[in-house]
């Protein structure tokens, strides 16, 4: 699929013009247009000149493999330079920058020669609308729309006619400024989430030889050593090789503290080094570092429109031939029907003037750019807070969530499980023993292949009391989805499974069953073991919850949200972590299944359900749910490409913000769809009776192209 950069999209009418005339030519097909992104792709071969011309001839342009230098969000600090700057960058712009020069000196010698300030109106119409009339028409002989530039036209050439000159040139002015306006709020919207590019330092120190070379950090490769000095950013991602440090993870995972770590620990590119020196193993290439990773799915949310955004670009689509047709008729039937002046008359508008105003005051473009400039704010501000949203639909779907499930085990857990307590069904003295150690001994050789986190903790345990050697690793191991695992050790069947597992299949003693249940109850969650059918004893594991867990249920449901804690741990043990968080509902000893079984039922009581899992055991689950949130997604490249929203770091803190960021956006986005409608019938009823100007009509719409782009990117501030 070819794939092209664009130059001049700020919304989806443009989006739509391109795609409806690339589709034209011969063999081209699967044509998509993404103009957040500002690229076009489509499956064909066309000559890159003729694709050039066609896309020129529609207003805009194929980016240069180097392209131009675009708006460096660091340097915004003052809008109104920047706009000014944005101006002069193009093209189409320059020519209305002209035309108000003009109109300004045509307004100074109005004052000494009326005829002479009309010519120079005349020109200044001309000039501006030069590249909006070439727009217009060259779409309407290759796609045959009308657009909203063909309006602008047929409005502006209508006033000259009539002898509104200052009318029209204005009406051009503000229009072309308007859509520049567009322009440059879409385009630093687009470029906001790209000033991540500068946390990661252009150059790495590279060890090599026991040498140090300074080198680009797009020469770096997997299994390079790079040096971090103290307080510098990090070039790539990668492991500690030596040394520790505390880590200023905050541009990736919005941690507000620095996370120490030490040989083994996981590194990302634009975080900050610490105090302490190190020397970090590449394993990530540069291209697909965590940060570019970030940069590069955010880009692709943006271009996931949010289903108000598809009602409105629908709506817009049809709204622009049919307000042609509607000036029409306002513009002949009174005067052919009912003696009405089609011409102004002693002070009054006539009825083409009020069909002239119509067709201004009808441009959608208020309207069209009130939810795309809200989407993705809102996603670039999430994304600097460590949450990345994959779309403006899920973004939609997030605020209207009445209920959030919850995995247990490194959700509101750590997910660092830790044994805690073993136990041979005949211990010889009720505490650790030969026997218990043994049993330790038998789990340790089988859990050995599974990379369960329980199983970690087991092989860990058996390591520390230096029993990890008495077996060989088991044989012929098989998981016994999520109720175990099995294998063979010295030719017997050695099964490790929960509780239920052994009350269903391996017959244990009473009084036995009784000390597990009593280990369930301290919270820990147990595993049996069997050789054969005699089974030997149990292994209990614990797993501390998450210091914020309860505050982030808490403030959950002070909005308004069910919690539901969905786990295959045991159901004692699950009422017990459940308690501890505060939790309204706990299902316990499920399979994935289940899970996914779970969550649906959920979706039946509440409508629309959030997922948090870990995004990868988890999967099902987050799939089925209305939206699916992913923690930790910073180590995980599965949990940022499945889930729909995922947490950077591991800070459950993070989706009471997400949440309430959500309804904020939406709440802004029915702010600006009905301002713009209520603004738009208002002046729609005023031009009808005669009571608005053209320059009027613009001017008002160029204010409401302002005043819905300001409110959506209040998104950025947002905070709670």
């Amino acid at each position: 699929m070819a794939t092209y950069k664009i130059e001049g999209m700020d919304c989806a009418a443009c989006a739509q013009t391109i795609e409806k005339g690339v589709s034209k030519f011969p063999g081209v097909q699967n044509v998509e247009v993404d103009y957040v992104g500002g690229t076009l792709k489509f499956e064909g071969e066309v000559e890159l000149n003729a694709l050039r011309q066609r896309i020129t001839a529609l207003g805009y342009r194929v980016a240069d493999e180097q392209p131009k230098t675009e708006i460096n969000p660091a340097r915004t600090e003052n809008g109104i330079i920047a706009f000014a700057r944005f101006l002069l960058s193009e093209s189409g712009t320059r020519f209305a920058v002209v035309g108000g020069a003009i109109i300004l000196l045509g307004v100074l010698v109005s004052f000494l020669n009326g005829d002479v300030a009309n010519l120079l109106y005349v020109i200044a119409t001309l000039i501006a609308l030069f590249p909006l009339a070439r727009s217009g028409i060259n779409n309407l002989l290759i796609n045959h729309d009308f657009s909203i530039n063909m309006l602008m036209t047929i409005a502006a050439v209508g006033a000259l006619v009539i002898g509104e000159t200052l009318e029209a040139a204005t009406v051009v002015f503000l229009f072309a400024v308007g859509e520049a306006l567009e322009g440059f709020s879409t385009t630093r919207a687009r470029q906001s989430i790209r000033s991540l590019m500068a946390l990661v330092p252009a150059t790495a120190i590279k060890l090599h030889d026991e040498h140090e070379l300074v080198v680009p950090v797009e020469e770096l490769a997997i299994d390079d050593l790079i040096l971090i000095k103290p307080g510098e950013r990090l070039p790539a991602d990668g492991v500690i090789a030596s040394g520790e440090s505390s880590i200023d993870q905050a541009p990736v995972t919005g941690e507000s503290v620095p996370v120490y770590k030490t040989i083994g620990g996981e590194v990302f590119a634009g975080t900050i080094n610490g105090s302490g020196a190190l020397e970090v193993r590449i394993t990530r290439p540069t291209a697909d570092n965590t940060i570019n990773r970030i940069i590069r799915l955010v880009e692709e949310a943006q271009s996931v429109r949010a289903p108000s955004q598809r009602t409105v670009d629908r709506f817009a689509r049809v709204y622009t031939p049919a307000v042609v047709i509607v000036a029409l008729v306002v513009a002949f039937i009174p005067p052919l029907f009912f003696n009405a002046p089609f011409y102004d008359v002693s002070g009054e508008h006539g009825w083409l003037y009020r069909a002239l105003s119509l067709l201004v005051i009808a441009c959608p473009c208020a309207l069209v750019i009130s939810t795309p400039v809200t989407v993705i704010s809102a996603i670039a501000a999430a994304a600097r807070r460590g949450v990345l949203i994959k779309g403006g639909a899920h973004l939609e779907a997030l605020a209207s969530v009445k209920a959030f499930a919850f995995d247990k085990t490194g959700t509101l857990t750590y997910g660092k499980p830790a044994v805690t307590s073993t136990r041979s069904f005949d211990c010889e003295t009720g505490e650790a023993c030969s026997r218990c150690d043994d049993v330790l001994a038998l789990a340790n050789a089988v859990e050995r292949r599974s990379a369960h986190p329980l199983a970690h903790a087991v092989v860990t345990a058996a390591h520390e009391r230096g029993v990890d050697k008495v077996y060989a690793p088991a044989e012929a191991v098989e998981s016994l989805a999520g109720r175990g695992v099995q294998g063979q050790i010295r030719g017997k069947l050695v099964t490790v499974g929960s509780h239920a597992l052994f009350d269903a299949e391996y017959p244990h003693d009473l009084a036995f069953c009784n000390i597990v249940q009593a280990a369930e109850a301290r919270g820990e969650t147990t595993m049996l073991l069997s050789v054969g059918d005699k089974v030997r004893g149990y292994i209990g594991v614990a797993d501390e919850i998450r210091a914020e867990s309860a505050e982030v249920v808490r403030q959950l449901r002070d909005l308004d949200q069910k919690t539901v804690m969905l786990t295959g741990d045991n159901a004692i043990v699950a009422k017990t972590t459940a308690a501890k968080v505060g939790v309204d509902e706990v299902h316990a000893e499920l399979l994935p299944e289940d899970k996914v079984t779970a969550v649906q039922c959920l979706l039946r009581d509440y409508g629309s359900v959030a997922m948090v899992g870990d995004g990868i055991n988890d999967t099902p689950a987050l799939a089925a749910a209305t939206v699916g949130i992913a923690i930790g997604g910073a180590g995980s490249a599965q949990a940022l490409e499945t889930a729909d929203v995922a947490l950077m770091g591991d800070d459950l803190k993070q989706l009471p913000f997400s949440l309430g960021l959500s309804r904020f956006a939406r709440h802004l986005i029915r702010q600006n769809v009905g301002i713009s409608f209520a603004v738009k019938a208002l002046f729609l009823v005023l031009a009808l009776f005669g009571a608005t100007s053209l320059w009027l009509a613009i001017l008002a719409d160029v204010g409401m192209s302002l005043l819905v782009t300001l409110n959506g990117m209040r998104t950025v501030k947002y905070q709670r």
